[in-house]
């Protein structure tokens, strides 16, 4: 199985695609040369682990017939101050939303998307450490 994307410049520092329909851009600040017409590469990584085991969690409280009134993925990264910058370390914050949310069930949940299922953590979990905790608001 292959999966491919084309990223086109738009000039200065940014960079364009379309991904599955959708147009996405990517840009350094004005300070590096940009014009802040979009995130940066590196904070896309937090959002694809971010969705990727949100959705997996999701899915996986749907099939335990465990529905949250919210819920959100925070993620805190350790970037080195060496070039070249990267991530060393991210800390997800599974926050959960909702009266008497079974805590083991929410365990499984994110140790299934984490242990399993979700491509994106096991990608980034070679290269760095991935921490988690869960936080549960009533």
């Amino acid at each position: 199985m292959k999966d491919s994307i084309h990223v086109g410049w738009e000039g200065g520092m940014s960079f364009s695609t379309s991904i599955h329909g959708h147009k996405l851009v990517v840009d350094a600040k004005e300070e590096f040369g940009g014009n802040d017409k979009g995130p940066r590469p590196k904070a896309l990584m937090m959002l694809a682990l971010a969705g990727c085991t949100g959705m997996d969690v999701i899915s996986i409280l749907k099939k335990m017939r465990i529905d949250p009134e919210g819920f959100n993925v925070h993620i805190d990264s350790e970037l080195t101050d060496e070039h070249p910058k990267q991530y060393t370390k991210m800390h997800l914050i599974y926050e959960f939303k909702g009266k008497n949310l079974d805590t083991e069930k929410l365990k499984k949940a994110i140790e299934l998307s984490q242990d399993k299922y979700c491509g994106v953590s096991a990608s980034l979990k070679k290269a760095m450490e991935i921490t988690y905790e869960i936080k549960i608001i009533e």
